[in-house]
């Protein structure tokens, strides 16, 4: 079987569809988003961000019209995301999975978004947004991964740099540390292409 990441977060808004079409460009692959809650799609924002070679898109399983919780967006529109439901596209690129919100956000009432990450098989790419309290936010996160025992492939730093933060973090993890994007005043194909690059380096190293 071919790689998969699946990119999640210490919250909602901490960089994975940016971090995703990254990674996507990286490792030259496919990309999903299983689970979209409200429009605009990420996959959208994943296909604009790349001029050309735009990657493959695979279509989301389950696709709810409100931006909430996705086990409260599925209520919404009078459905139940099941787990077993939700297969791996076929393909013979390495896969991108992005995660919705952070990892205990639930699907329904049993199972969380990480619970994807093992359902299909994936290594752990966690984001990580650095702001005020996100030191707990991102150790609770490492705390529930590795209680989990998914495996973690490391952690990328996204926003303004804060060495302590980030040496805290990854001592407490122990994990590396694979990329750290600041704060991008403008966000463009070139632009990933540049980090993509960087983070190629660190995941062949």
């Amino acid at each position: 079987m071919n790689t998969r990441y699946f990119v999640t977060a210490i919250g909602t808004d901490s960089g994975k569809t940016l971090i995703s079409a990254m990674l996507t460009k990286a490792v030259e692959g496919d990309y999903w988003k299983p689970i979209q809650a409200g429009l605009p799609r990420d996959t959208d924002t994943v296909q604009s961000l790349f001029s050309d070679e735009v990657p493959h898109c695979f279509e989301e399983a389950y696709l709810l019209h409100t931006p909430a919780s996705p086990h409260a967006a599925a209520a919404i529109d009078g459905i139940t995301i099941e787990l077993s439901q939700i297969k791996a596209p076929e393909t013979d690129q390495p896969l991108v999975v992005e995660g919705a919100g952070g990892v205990l956000v639930p699907l329904n009432d049993e199972d969380m978004v990480i619970d994807l990450a093992a359902h299909l098989d994936c290594e752990v790419i966690l984001v990580s947004n650095l702001y005020l309290g996100s030191i707990n936010h991102t150790l609770l996160t490492v705390n529930e991964l590795k209680r989990r025992g998914l495996p973690v492939k490391g952690i990328i730093f996204n926003g303004p740099s804060n060495p302590e933060s980030e040496r805290i973090i990854l001592h407490h993890a122990g994990w590396p540390c694979l990329l750290h994007v600041p704060q991008l005043e403008e966000v463009t194909p070139e632009v990933v292409r540049e980090y993509a690059e960087k983070l190629r380096e660190k995941l062949t190293a």
